[in-house]
């Protein structure tokens, strides 16, 4: 090789194991591994200033099934609801699920069980108030949460990534762990049929900030070997290309449009690279993208979107002017929606909403975006029971390209027509739905389904207090002034990846483990190749990243 990495002196001891990717998952098979007294070293292909990869920018939600904080709202949840819940979501019918299903199972064991605890431990903290995230609205063996499970962390994702940055950087200072930044892996060591090392491109120095693109120039080539490599490096969210190559037949044609909600990095390049060594590939088509993204107008990475996390108020419309059809509101069904706006030939929808509206429901998702969560700042976060819409929302709602703001009806097609020249807008037909909707407002009952739901949603204690607005006339002046939102698709998370068993090892085609190989986190599709089947029920992201690199970890350590 023409140069290796000064830090891979054959002086020091063989680690235990490799990890490839310095995100959430990495981190905590890490942690896990220094608990165990294990020697680690972990590449990535991004600077310093990016460790933690995407779950910094997270909100921190986490899934948990029937925990203190729902039961102090009266939220009765049960192992036996969540399973219901998840296998009506998850759709699983393929053989290739096999894995996915056990890991659900275990997963759910764990969310019901010891995870509050195990993080409890650690330090982590939850917010009171549990989100009530992809609340599906079919039948009860349908897609979605039958109730509140989004926990939202003291926090948000750097709060999630603290204690796992801590230990690891303890490891580092006991010598158990060497931390190297700008080491690209290239390709996985296979020798007799096991994976014994890495080797790659040595990046030069950047100093991007976190979250920004960084330099892809080669100075030199490392190569580094241990008995165990643990794939962590993420899914394919930030290539646009990959994700137009794997978009499911089932939500017809790839948007020609699209912002991306997460930094460039997240690039799916270790997928193939991985293949190569062994291991199996499956569920590449299952995805999860959000259709409320909206264009961030101070952007970190390309193409920076952002995405609101609504309340179920809003009236949505495809970028005609045609109403979603029902159960296609705010907040209930994600892929529904994206599949819903796909067949309609065009990349965009539009919510309209009123001010009273914004200033209860409209959160954005982001560490940055909740600037009192993530600051852990009281007196910042009792502003949200206030009146006006939250800091963040406030500043899209005056600088976002994406935002019309009008007191009249009349005013603010114009505005949209203005921001969206190129579809024609049936603003008859909108005006005539918000006119009919309005009407149904007089009575406590109604035969919009929407609203039946707002009033549903209200029940609960949480929604009621913080997330849900009193119904009211979009009309009514003094709820206004209007608002429209121009939404577009937003590229997050892959649901399918590196097929593994439930010690994480990675499986090849014959559905032996290859020796040597462990996935986690997305890299995974968060456990099994696709533990989450076709759709997710929200807080089940970060917390696949828990699980996978928590059993990861101690496997290895168990040797």
């Amino acid at each position: 090789m023409a140069a290796t990495s000064p830090a891979s002196s054959r002086a020091k001891p063989e680690p235990h194991a490799i990890i490839v990717g310095a995100g959430l998952s990495g981190l905590v098979a890490a942690a896990e591994l220094v608990d165990a007294g294990k020697r680690v070293v972990i590449v990535d292909q991004e600077p310093e200033a990016s460790l933690g990869g995407q779950a910094h920018w997270s909100f921190g939600g986490l899934f948990l099934v029937d925990s203190p904080e729902q039961r102090r709202l009266g939220v009765k949840d049960s192992l036996e609801l969540a399973r219901q819940d998840w296998d009506g979501t998850a759709g699983f019918d393929r053989d290739e699920d096999e894995w996915g299903r056990r890991w659900a199972e275990a997963y759910l064991d764990f969310a019901a069980g010891e995870k509050r605890a195990w993080l409890h431990e650690k330090g982590v903290r939850f917010f009171p108030i549990v989100g009530w995230a992809e609340r599906g609205g079919y039948n009860a063996i349908g897609h979605g949460n039958s109730v509140p499970r989004f926990h939202i962390v003291w926090g948000t994702g750097p709060g999630v990534l603290a204690p796992f940055i801590a230990k690891v950087k303890a490891g580092e200072a006991a010598g158990l762990v060497e931390l190297r930044h700008r080491h690209r892996v290239d390709e996985l060591i296979v020798e007799d049929g096991a994976v014994v090392g890495v080797q790659g491109t040595l990046l030069a120095p950047d100093d991007a900030a976190r979250g920004e693109a960084s330099n892809r120039d080669g100075v030199g080539e490392f190569e580094l070997r241990a008995p165990a490599v643990v794939v962590a490096s993420g899914g394919i969210g930030g290539n646009h290309e990959l994700v137009r190559q794997f978009w499911p037949k089932r939500m017809g044609t790839p948007p020609t449009s699209m912002l991306s909600g997460v930094p460039a990095h997240v690039d799916g390049r270790m997928l193939p690279i991985t293949e190569r060594a062994g291991a199996r590939l499956v569920n590449g088509d299952r995805m999860w993208h959000y259709t409320e993204g909206i264009t961030n107008w101070d952007p970190i990475w390309p193409m920076h979107g952002i995405r609101i996390l609504p309340g179920p108020s809003s009236l949505w419309f495809d970028a005609t002017g045609k109403r979603l059809p029902v159960p296609l509101f705010p907040g209930f069904d994600t892929l529904g929606t994206l599949e819903h706006i796909a067949a309609t030939g065009h990349d965009h929808s539009w919510f309209v909403l009123t001010q009273k509206i914004i200033e209860k429901e409209f959160a954005l998702s982001g560490s940055e975006q909740n600037p009192d969560l993530t600051g852990k700042d009281v007196k910042l976060l009792a502003q949200r029971l206030g009146s006006g819409a939250p800091a963040p929302v406030e500043a899209f709602k005056q600088q976002g390209v994406d935002f019309v703001v009008a007191d009249t009806l009349a005013e603010l097609f114009d505005g949209m027509r203005a921001i969206s020249p190129d579809v024609e807008l049936d603003t008859a037909n909108i005006e005539r739905e918000i006119v009919a909707r309005d009407r149904e407002v007089d009575n406590e009952f109604s035969k919009d389904l929407q609203l039946t739901a707002v009033r549903g949603a209200r029940k609960y204690r949480g929604d009621k207090l913080i997330r849900v607005a009193t119904p009211h006339k979009v009309l009514d002046p003094k709820a206004g002034p209007l608002i429209a939102v121009k939404l577009h698709i937003l590229t997050r998370k892959s649901l399918g990846g590196i097929q593994t068993d439930l010690h994480s090892r990675a499986l090849g085609a014959d559905g032996t483990p290859v020796r040597g190989l462990y996935a986690v986190g997305e890299a995974a599709g968060f456990g099994g190749g696709g533990v989450h089947g076709y759709r997710a029920l929200e807080g089940t992201f970060l917390g696949g990243c828990l699980f996978t690199g928590r059993t990861a970890g101690r496997a290895i350590a168990r040797g």
